[in-house]
């Protein structure tokens, strides 16, 4: 049995969950890919105590271009940073440095990881 030695971004986990026709296969996809950065990204976007600081709508940020694998960082190892845009998380920062933070976190990252951070920070991942 191959050993599956890539670890896919959390984008590309949730376009296959998007993908699966049932509920089942969608709950096994979550298990077998399951991870603090995937639970932390679910959390954010399903739970209602988690209040985003991060101001609702587009934001103006440069999307990396970089193919996968190559050179941007994933939210599997960024997603530490994160508390630094909900309420109660960081509450040391001015908000303009926390919006600058998330603009930063998301031009570093791959741009379909960005653009699901997105959609997280408005609730709107369904989408």
């Amino acid at each position: 049995m191959a050993v599956e030695t890539y670890t896919p971004l959390i984008s590309e986990v949730m376009q296959k969950v998007s993908n699966a026709k049932t509920k089942k296969e969608k709950i096994e996809l979550l298990q077998k890919y399951s991870s603090q950065a995937l639970r932390s990204i679910l959390i954010w976007n399903y739970d209602d105590s988690v209040v985003s600081m991060i101001p609702e709508g587009e934001v103006p940020y440069n999307p990396n271009e970089a193919p996968i694998g190559t050179e941007h960082t994933t939210l599997n190892s960024e997603y530490v940073r994160l508390y630094n845009f909900v309420k109660g998380g960081n509450n040391e920062i001015k908000q303009i440095e926390r919006e600058n933070m998330f603009i930063r976190m998301l031009e570093g990252l791959h741009q379909d990881e960005a653009a699901l951070l997105c959609l997280v920070k408005d609730k709107d991942l369904q989408k």
